[in-house]
């Protein structure tokens, strides 16, 4: 392998403060207009947020001298200096103890939990967990695990093998996935990643064949039918991406009942009908 060793970084803790203003909650209820239980436009103090909204909180303070040729804040604050060009959040899983709501003040508690070097068919990668813990007025509010990936920055597109839709679905709702929408959603999050909203970067320097849908906002929306189909919101959600999805197309939302599988399995679905991120939501009895 060519990096270092990160062993040093693995134990790594920060802590966060922000509020769910109603500004930050309208950014995001606008974004998402059109998903089902998104609160209104213009949210009043109390208003619930609906669970994995709290990414719209803790915006990235880096100044644009901090910022690296990805528009991601450089690298060696608090993730370590990873040399490998190419960034992604690969997936995550969560755990919901109590809700939140706008006008409430969040603590955020992160930790580096592991940091994995491999190599495989697709080239070295390594892969860093961030362990969070939210806390609101009522105590500890969400349990989270962030996987982060990063890769070289390829010669040419290379996708994943791709994952066939169910071909049953219990729910199925349609997102279109227009570029106005992935700017918001960047601006709502504060994310400057310009795989989102520079066309010239994303296909010229990461060789994607176009803008690429936000892994968070596929999740927030695979949430948001599993908490329509169950009338609640999960107790536990976990999700992984599996292959980029892009802009200018609808897409997918598909929720069914495994025979194995515990709760809800869910995935979106590109227009060409494989998946983008798998996900689950699992109730308490």
């Amino acid at each position: 392998m060519s990096e270092p060793d990160y062993d040093a970084w693995v134990g790594r803790t920060r802590e966060d403060r922000d509020t769910a203003s109603p500004a930050a909650v309208s950014m995001m209820a606008c974004t998402l207009s059109d998903l089902p239980g998104t609160p209104p436009p213009d949210p009043a103090p109390g208003t619930p947020l609906p669970p994995l909204w709290h990414w719209g909180l803790f915006h990235p303070a880096a100044p644009m001298d901090r910022l690296g040729p990805d528009g991601h804040p450089e690298r060696g604050a608090f993730l370590p200096p990873i040399t490998l060009e190419r960034r992604m959040w690969a997936g995550g899983a969560l755990r919901f103890h109590a809700g939140l709501a706008v006008g409430d003040e969040v603590r955020r508690q992160s930790r580096i939990a592991r940091i994995r070097q491999v190599e495989n068919e697709r080239g070295e990668m390594i892969f860093v967990t961030v362990e969070h813990r939210l806390s609101g007025p009522s105590g500890l509010a969400v349990e989270e695990r962030q996987d982060i990936v990063y890769m070289p920055m390829p010669t040419a597109f290379s996708p994943p093998k791709k994952i066939p839709a169910p071909t049953r679905c219990e729910a199925k709702l349609t997102v279109p996935m227009t570029e106005a929408r992935l700017f918001r959603y960047s601006a709502a999050t504060f994310n400057a990643h310009r795989i989102h909203f520079d066309l010239p970067y994303a296909t010229g320097v990461e060789k994607y064949p176009g803008l690429v849908v936000h892994g968070p906002m596929q999740a927030m929306c695979l949430m948001a039918l599993a908490t329509e189909v169950a009338g609640r919101a999960p107790d536990r959600f976990s999700f992984r991406g599996v292959h980029p999805m892009f802009a200018g197309e609808d897409i997918g939302l598909c929720a069914w009942r495994g025979e194995d599988a515990p709760g809800l399995s869910l995935c979106t679905v590109a227009a060409a009908g494989h998946q983008g991120m798998q996900a689950t939501a699992e109730w308490e009895e």
